[in-house]
Order: C-alpha cells, then structure tokens, then sequence
C-alpha cells in the first residue's frame, strides 16, 4: 500500500463513518458504536481487498461479503453507498417504513448485501456455506465475514470455525471485531470467548493478531499475509475502539446501540469532518508551509505535534470550521500562510506574507501554549473545503 493509497482509503474511512452518524442519527436508532469500530475494516475490504463491481453487484465470480454482527448493518450500508452501490442519500432513510435499508441487512431488498443477517452466530456459517460452495464449484472467489466478539460467545461461531477447519477452506476470512464491549457490558463481564485467538488455532484455522485493528496499515499487512495462506481458513482478530472516530462515544458500552441526539449529532458530524479533512492532507502542505520560513526544523517540529489542514477555507467551510473546532476543545486556529481573520468565538493569529516569517514564529509559540490545530489556507482557491 502506497502514500496516495493509504491516503484514499483514510478519507474513504472518515466518509464511511461520517454515513454512520447520519444514518443512526436520521433512523433515531441503531448501531453505531459497532458500526464505527469496524469502519476502517469495512473500508479496506471494499475499497481495496475485495474483487467486487458495483455495476454488477451479483457477478457470480465476485467476493462475498457476510456481515455476521448484523446489527452493524449502519456500517455495511455506508460503506456500500460510498462504494457506489446506491446513493448516499438512502442512509438518511435508514429504518424508515418503506425504504431500502433495513434495520439489518437484506440480501433481496439492498444492492451489494450477498447475506440476509442479525442472529448472532448465523453470519460466519452462511459464508462457510459459501466458501465450501466455492471449492465444491472450483471458482477462485473468496469469501470474508465480520464477526463481533460478543458474538463469539454464541456456540454456532464454533461449529461453524469446526466444519470449516476440518475441510480447509482457505478461500474464507472471518473477522473479529474485537472492541471488549457488547449491549451488556464488557466482554469479560457478560461471558468472555477469549482467548479468540487459541480457539480458532485449536479449530485449524491461521490466525492474525492486530493489536491497533483502526490501523490501515496494520488491516493491509493483516489481508495481505491471509491471501498467502494456503490450505487453512484466516481468521484477523482485530483490537479496535468501540465508536471510534467520536470522541464521546469511543469505549462507551452505551452507545451500543442508541442514537445520537440534535447536539450529539452536530459535535459527531463535527468531529468527522475535521478527521476528513485531515485524511485529505497531502505532502504537498509541508513543502508548502516550509517554503515560507526559513527554519525548516521549526516547521517539523510543529509538524510532528499538531494536526495540519491543507484545505480551502471557504464555502460552508467558513462557518463549519470555527464551531467545529471549539466543540472540540481548541482555543486558537493559527492560519498559515495566508493572511485570514476567521469570524469565532477564540483568538486567530494571522500569519504573515511570505517574506516576513516572523509571524509564523509567533503562530508556533502560541501553538506550543494552547491546545490547538496549526489550519492553513489557500485564499487563490474557492472551492469549499466541505461538501
């Protein structure tokens, strides 16, 4: 995985999870905390792993797709609609009497979903199913299914890790989204199934660890040593953060399963814009910003402790950025390289024009002394920095 590629997918993961929030939000229900764990697993798979076409969703030589943890449907669905399955704006329908996206998923009624699911346990059987199907067909399909931990204590999980062992389905990848929390509690309180990954050892299966599981890279090594396993089935035990991207509900056993109120809402959209925005930065920002000072290493160091925005500040932007940036606790924007005064409610430092750097200085003083995001402008652009 490349810079650039690792950057799409980054961006692609903050619009997934920015679709989950809207979703739950709109339906007034729902799963998000599941939903915003398995993001960035969702993300790679259908953005990178997986052999699939929008355009022919039922292609009988594409992967397949089992959401076993069904009541994450929030995720699959965002991150089918920003693949390209439907449009985006049927996530604000979610739940709704009469619309396409169901509270859990339908294979007859939702472009791109190969498995009806929401029984604990049925998923991962269905796509062993699936995977003996294959072999039995001799195709070269693969297939992968997400698993929750709390769903691993459902005894079906290891009949189907049993049967699939025994027959060596190496075409399967089951995923565990392991973020220690169910609708009850943690894991260890309600009726822990670990260690997962001795259990599925025990079933001849090859397992993957992944101790940051939001990790991109850490998900693209994972997939990539899982498609050099031959005679066995992979499963990827991946340690995420129960609702994360949100700042209030990451590791929150109550947002399991309950919806986002008006105010939830705006500070979540909020928080996921930034981190969108911050996906979108490019190398180009530091040689740009470093192009304007003289002390390269004053940049760096900056650099190394500030999250840097290279976006246009225009547009919605104008008014969105301010706000978000106070829910989220900073005190100063610092502009650089353009001279800007953005209307809100902190201080702004005005960095200066490019032959007068000393203001820069000033921009990394006050950075240094105050919680705050070092934002940069591009004032010839016009083009808003959220859509």
């Amino acid at each position: 995985m490349n810079a650039q590629e690792r950057k799409d997918l980054l961006v692609a993961a903050a619009k997934v999870r920015l679709g989950i929030i809207e979703g739950v939000y709109h339906a007034k229900s729902g799963h998000p905390g599941g939903s915003l764990s398995s993001a960035d697993i969702f993300t790679y798979l259908y953005f990178k792993e997986m052999n699939i076409n929008p355009q022919t969703p039922k292609d009988p030589n594409r992967d397949r797709f089992v959401l076993s943890k069904g009541h994450c449907a929030p995720g699959l669905y965002s991150v089918l609609a920003n693949r390209g399955y439907f449009d985006v704006s049927e996530l604000q329908k979610l739940r709704h009497i009469g619309a396409m996206l169901q509270g859990h998923p339908d294979m007859k009624g939702t472009p791109g979903v190969d498995m009806s699911s929401g029984s604990l346990g049925q998923g991962i059987s269905a796509a062993v199913g699936m995977a003996l199907a294959g072999k039995l067909d001799n195709k070269d399909y693969r297939v992968y299914t997400l698993l929750g931990d709390g769903e691993s204590e459902e005894g079906q999980v290891w009949e189907a890790a049993m049967f699939a062992g025994n027959h060596a389905l190496d075409n399967l990848v089951a995923v565990v989204d392991h973020n220690g929390l169910q609708i009850d509690g943690t894991i260890d309180e309600v009726n822990s199934a670990m260690p997962l990954a001795d259990k599925f050892r025990a079933f001849k299966w090859h397992v993957i660890e992944l101790a940051v599981g939001n990790d991109m890279a850490q998900i693209a090594a994972a997939f990539a040593e899982a498609r050099k396993v031959s005679d066995s089935p992979v499963a990827i035990i991946a340690e995420t953060v129960k609702g994360k991207g949100v700042s209030f509900m990451e590791n929150q056993v109550g947002w399991h399963g309950k919806a986002p109120n008006d105010e939830q809402f705006e500070q979540a959209m909020a928080e996921g814009r930034i981190t969108r925005m911050g996906a979108e930065t490019d190398e180009a920002f530091l040689a740009h910003v470093m192009g304007q000072v003289n002390d390269q290493s004053a940049v760096e160091r900056v650099a190394d402790t500030f999250k840097m925005v290279y976006t246009p500040f225009h547009g919605t932007g104008y008014k969105l950025i301010p706000e978000a940036l106070r829910r989220l606790g900073m005190k100063h924007v610092i502009c650089v390289p353009e001279q800007m005064v953005i209307d809100g409610n902190f201080p702004t430092v005005v960095s200066p024009n490019p032959e007068n750097p000393e203001g820069f200085y000033l921009a990394i003083d006050l950075a240094r002394e105050n919680d705050c995001l070092l934002y940069t402008s591009d004032a010839a652009d016009d083009t808003p920095c959220v859509d």
